[in-house]
């Protein structure tokens, strides 16, 4: 038996390819399939299963197209509801892949259709499990993700309670030197606190992970709830995108529309003036020059994300970027979200006469009560360190829907913890004021101000 765990670092995803005697089983595969295309070939194995431990939250599977593509069989829960082919796979049902077996165990708790697979070599000994959203590398998955969407919903204090006893009577019962490979690493969403770690042990996990060790369910439940991350404004849309199976990736990314770099005013007033432009260029290059109605979320590790935190589900919007090779990776990237269908049109950035004024940091040391600071930064940020004692608190996954709670008789000055996101904020604000009152972008020098 082999396992080849594949990563992808900006969603912090991990998908499994498992081998054995020619035969390949897939666990949670990403948007793009080629690469385990790619892994089977090398190992001249044939993909005849694929697994899907949930409906994803996070990300979009291409559980479906590979099963168009290569006729593996999709194993999910009975509970999923799926609504493409598929075999029930659930307590104690079992897969004969080469000579070793897949078990399914019902561990619910992230969602109420969760399954964890562990993997039996051929002499029927427990060698691996993989545990979806359930079990992470230094604590577990988080309960709030279901209440609205799915199959089948379920208040976040149910699914939490289900996570205590999943944990226990499923995973726990497993033998200490089972290894653990779980569907997320640090940087995720779908829980709070993982580990850099990538594997694990069932009885390291024992020792380390918080959710593991001896406490009352309602301790357990109690600290679970608190301080969960937000919830993106894509995970129940990717809810939806996975139990009904998504289209094609090659010729979703295909279809998105391109023109020419908009080098001229006359290409700008082509643009609906109606639709959100999403400019990834660096800062620099957005502030210098820009179009109207554009938010500058730049190309970074976390792009897909706060795309899918910013633009809603089934809203139109324009890409740019700086040249071609990015926009193309950028496209590929909204894909995996499931947002590629709503890019209206996407093109280089060449043009804009719209412009964010540099702002002096210096100026806010010395006369600080002459702005009106706004806070970007998510609650549980907040919480753990004030920058500003007097700023206003939004959090940017909240901000186009309250940009009218901000006061306009001061210049406005947007923080977050880096620069990363204020950028975005400030653009938000600038896009909804047209000009009054000043909005300045704190950026990077945020860090100095920092205790």
């Amino acid at each position: 038996m082999e396992i080849k765990q594949f990563e992808d670092q900006n969603l912090a995803h991990y998908s499994y390819a498992i081998v054995s005697k020619g035969e390949m089983a897939l666990i949670d595969p990403s948007r793009n399939p080629q690469p385990y295309y790619d892994f089977a070939k090398q190992h001249h194995a044939k993909i005849t299963t694929v697994i899907e431990t949930h409906p994803h939250a996070d990300f979009v599977s291409s559980h479906l197209e590979i099963h168009h593509t290569t006729g593996a069989t999709i194993y999910v829960s009975k509970l999923l509801g799926a609504e493409y082919s598929h075999h029930a796979f659930d307590d104690n049902d079992v897969i004969t892949l080469g000579n070793i077996t897949l078990k399914a165990l019902n561990t619910p708790g992230h969602s109420p259709d969760s399954i964890s697979i562990v993997a039996m070599d051929e002499n029927g000994k427990q060698q691996a499990v993989f545990t979806g959203d359930t079990l992470f590398i230094g604590d577990c998955g988080r309960p709030d993700l279901r209440e609205s969407a799915g199959a089948i919903t379920a208040a976040r204090q149910q699914l939490a309670k289900q996570m205590y006893h999943s944990l226990r009577n499923r995973l726990l019962t497993l033998p200490d030197e089972v290894l653990v490979y779980p569907a997320h690493g640090a940087g995720t969403l779908c829980g709070k606190g993982l580990s850099e770690e990538k594997v694990s042990t069932i009885g390291a996990e024992k020792i380390s992970n918080w959710s593991l060790q001896n406490r009352s369910e309602q301790d357990f439940v109690k600290e679970l709830l608190a301080d969960q991350p937000f919830i993106p404004k894509y995970f129940p849309f990717d809810v939806g995108v996975n139990k009904k199976g998504a289209d094609n990736y090659l010729r979703s990314i295909a279809g998105v529309k391109r023109r020419e770099p908009i080098t001229c005013q006359g290409g700008a007033n082509a643009l609906d003036p109606t639709i959100l432009i999403i400019d990834s260029r660096p800062q620099q290059q957005f502030k210098s020059s820009h179009l109207k109605n554009a938010i500058n979320l730049m190309n970074d590790t976390k792009f897909e994300t706060w795309l899918g935190s910013i633009i809603h589900p089934n809203e139109p919007f324009y890409l740019a970027a700086e040249n071609e090779t990015v926009l193309n990776e950028l496209i590929e990237r909204t894909a995996k979200i499931g947002y590629e269908k709503q890019i209206a049109l996407a093109f280089i950035a060449a043009f804009g006469d719209s412009k964010t004024e540099a702002f002096d940091s210096a100026e806010l040391r010395n006369n600080g009560d002459a702005y009106t600071i706004l806070d970007i930064r998510n609650h549980s940020e907040v919480k753990a360190s004030q920058i500003f004692a007097n700023a206003l608190h939004i959090p940017l996954y909240e901000l186009r829907e309250r940009t009218n709670e901000i006061p306009l008789h001061k210049p406005i000055v947007v923080h977050c913890a880096g620069g990363y996101r204020s950028a975005a904020g400030a653009s938000i604000i600038q896009s909804k004021l047209n000009g009054t009152p000043q909005v300045y972008d704190l950026s990077e020098a945020v860090t100095t101000f920092q205790p």
